[in-house]
């Protein structure tokens, strides 16, 4: 399992499919290997949730939090009265202004100060579907504004088509990205998923780990495990604290609990082929700490989690 620092600079809308090469518009760097291995760990190394609460879901715990929070409601009611593109654009033109402040050059400028490097676009080796923007959780950090009130989901139509560019693409593309949102919460992610592997494909999921504990997911990670689908897990911090400020509260024990059902499937364990990476996800102005420091964090004994329980929830298009 690798821990890597994940930095995205946009992302297609749910509707729309983004092409882009090796070195894409996202980044993910892979620092060192980390051991989270839980199935190999004593039960006082990591924490246990129980199976009651395994089966509930964090919905309901997520729109109280959205309710209560003020600055999400001020993002909330921009969002409607703007739109997402025209709030991408003033983040844009807000972060452009920034730099600007503290005199960074442009991209192509720096480019042409160092001798105007040639560039030249290669063909697209990873095709990256965000299928959808609902998810159980509703982080700070995150770009699209995802959360359980969003309801923009790819359809089936749209999902055949984007496998139909897989079946009639040139070849050079090897990767089949999905993200979203929770991108396992949308109907069409297994027939994505099945069709990429049948394409003999790679297939990543950028998964929150906290979905896994999902009713009506008790199987994804089997089913992940048996697609042998790279999963890319968000996993912002190594504090409990730090973790549910920016992603909501009891997200840190649900993420755990996540981690420990991929690794009973495989992930994380010698010899499965089974690649589990974490993304570390910085809520400010910063990156992430040495390697070594966070090793050491990861795998220090926390205590037992006693969460609350909630009633049970449907996300949307699911039966009554």
């Amino acid at each position: 399992m690798m821990f890597a620092a994940y930095a995205c600079v946009g992302m297609p809308s749910a509707r729309n499919l983004s092409l882009q090469g090796s070195g894409g518009a996202h980044a993910q760097l892979k620092i060192a290997r980390v051991v989270l291995n839980a199935t190999n760990s004593s039960s006082s190394d990591l924490p246990t949730i129980s199976s009651a609460a395994a089966s509930t879901s964090l919905v309901p715990e997520t729109l109280e939090e959205m309710e209560a929070d003020t600055e999400f409601q001020q993002t909330a009611a921009r969002l409607q009265r703007l739109g997402q593109a025209a709030m991408t654009r003033e983040e844009k033109q807000k972060r452009q202004r920034s730099l600007d402040k503290l005199g960074v050059p442009s991209f192509g400028a720096m480019v042409k100060e160092r001798g105007g490097i040639s560039m030249k676009r290669q063909e697209a080796a990873i095709l990256q579907l965000n299928i959808g923007l609902y998810c159980n959780q509703a982080c700070s950090h995150c770009h699209v504004e995802s959360s359980p009130k969003r309801f923009e989901m790819m359809d089936r139509p749209t999902a055949e088509q984007c496998v139909r560019l897989m079946q009639d693409g040139t070849g050079s593309v090897t990767t089949v990205d999905i993200t979203g949102g929770a991108p396992e919460l949308n109907s069409q992610f297994k027939y994505l998923v099945e069709s990429a592997r049948g394409l003999g494909l790679e297939v990543i999921d950028r998964c929150n780990l906290t979905v896994l504990l999902e009713p009506g997911q008790e199987t994804l990670a089997k089913f992940l495990a048996d697609n042998q689908v790279h999963v890319v897990a968000s996993m912002p911090c190594y504090s409990p604290t730090n973790v549910d400020q920016q992603r909501g509260h009891g997200v840190f024990d649900r993420s755990i609990k996540g981690l420990q059902a991929l690794n009973a499937v495989g992930y994380g364990q010698p010899g499965t082929g089974l690649q589990l990476d974490l993304v570390y996800n910085p809520n400010g102005i910063f990156l992430a700490p040495p390697q070594s420091k966070l090793e050491v964090r990861v795998s220090r004994p926390r205590a037992p989690v006693r969460p609350a329980l909630h009633p049970p929830f449907s996300p949307p298009g699911s039966p009554s």
